[in-house]
């Protein structure tokens, strides 16, 4: 399977400034290149090699292997965006949005992505440095630093390209690695089930609680501040903002990262597989309050869902997807539907059978029963192929 890995480099303000360069006349041409390609109707590599190749390696100085890659990531951007259209995520054809969208040419951001492969980028492991190609000439003894398992990971598994990106002054490469899977579990002797909320994140059928109070009540802190300073609109105000701009993003990254380490340590200690909700198009299901819908909004379900799959996919636990139709309505027990079961967020009491329990516990277990019948009938585990380990 592919794992994503991403090192902090740490450049000197020379080689920092060499790397900024790099990124702007890259990008600078790429955005050429996609409006050559929006004009001329060439959207595939080879095609757009013959209209931009010479050019860009004349007007901005870049290497054969960077003028590749530059073109190379406008043909990716165009067929992204025809898929996104396809999918409908610009709306419908003909709305104001979908025409934006596919009515001009791409642009890039001055410090957006730069792909680099074995040509133009080597790896010294044991010193912990990189040697770098930029458009004023190559750069050695770039430090770069990372956890000790991503180093790890890194060292023994790298393949392919590399991604040169800037994040908020900070210098990171993104490498690609193929590593071994785990043989997976035939035949689990049961499921998981794990039922994700707003105010649990996530329960699970054997009783574990995570619980989201403490977290929502940060996540509010930091939207009334971000509206405070987007208010004022000052300099200090904007400085602060850019301080703490991503921080509830990194926040709930992490929080996700745990609660599936915990979820798919325990699966893979007991022999059984994980059974998730299929939560695609939540947000346009879900009918809520205005101020309720932010909290469902902001929240990433589908970041925590995937860290799961790629986490047991890589300990070789099977995870399936199942309805999440009425499994908050629906009893454990014996099965009777009705709104009615539900008197309260956190309470559950079946109006058939009088069994009483938490409402998101005994989800949980609606979930797993649902999912160790979804493998009974030849259902097959999924998991992502390219995850980000950070």
């Amino acid at each position: 399977m592919k794992l994503v890995v991403r090192v902090k480099l740490l450049p000197t303000p020379v080689q920092a400034a060499a790397l900024e360069a790099t990124l702007h006349a890259c990008n600078e041409a790429a955005t050429w290149a996609a409006s050559v390609a929006f004009e001329t109707k060439t959207q595939r590599p080879l095609q757009l090699r013959k209209h931009t190749y010479a050019e860009i390696r004349l007007r901005w100085q870049l290497g054969a292997q960077a003028a590749q890659h530059a073109i190379k990531k406008t043909c990716d951007a165009y067929t992204a965006l025809r898929a996104n259209l396809r999918a409908g995520r610009y709306g419908r054809p003909g709305s104001r949005r979908h025409t934006r969208a596919a009515g001009k040419p791409i642009a890039f951001r001055p410090q957006a992505a730069q792909p680099y492969d074995d040509r133009m980028l080597s790896w010294q492991h044991q010193a912990r440095t990189v040697s770098i190609w930029t458009t004023g000439g190559r750069l050695k003894n770039v430090a770069f630093t990372g956890q000790a398992e991503q180093l790890e990971v890194l060292t023994q598994h790298r393949r392919g390209e590399s991604d040169l990106v800037c994040q908020g002054g900070k210098w990171f490469l993104i490498a690609t690695c193929d590593i071994d899977e785990a043989a997976p579990n035939a035949h689990p002797v049961g499921f998981v089930g794990v039922d994700l909320g707003i105010v649990n994140i996530a329960v699970t059928s054997d009783g574990a609680r995570h619980c989201g109070r403490r977290v929502n009540r940060r996540r509010e802190q930091d939207r009334k501040l971000r509206s405070k300073l987007q208010k004022k609109n000052t300099k200090s105000a904007k400085r602060r903002a850019k301080k703490y701009a991503g921080r509830e993003a990194r926040r709930n990254k992490d929080i996700n990262h745990k609660i599936s380490k915990r979820i798919v340590a325990e699966a893979e200690r007991t022999g059984r597989g994980i059974a998730l909700e299929q939560l695609t198009g939540i947000r346009e299901r879900a009918r809520l309050r205005k101020p309720q819908r932010t909290t469902l909004h902001s929240w990433p379900f589908a970041q925590l869902g995937a860290f799961i799959a790629y986490k047991a996919k890589r300990a070789g636990v099977p995870v399936v997807y199942v309805d999440p139709a009425y499994t908050s309505q629906e009893c454990s027990q014996c099965h009777h539907i009705e709104r009615g079961n539900r008197p309260s967020q956190a309470r559950f009491s079946c109006r058939v059978c009088g069994f009483v329990d938490h409402a998101d516990h005994n989800a949980s277990h609606n979930i797993r029963q649902r999912g160790w019948m979804a493998w009974v009938c030849g259902a097959r585990s999924t998991a992502p192929e390219l995850t980000l380990i950070a």
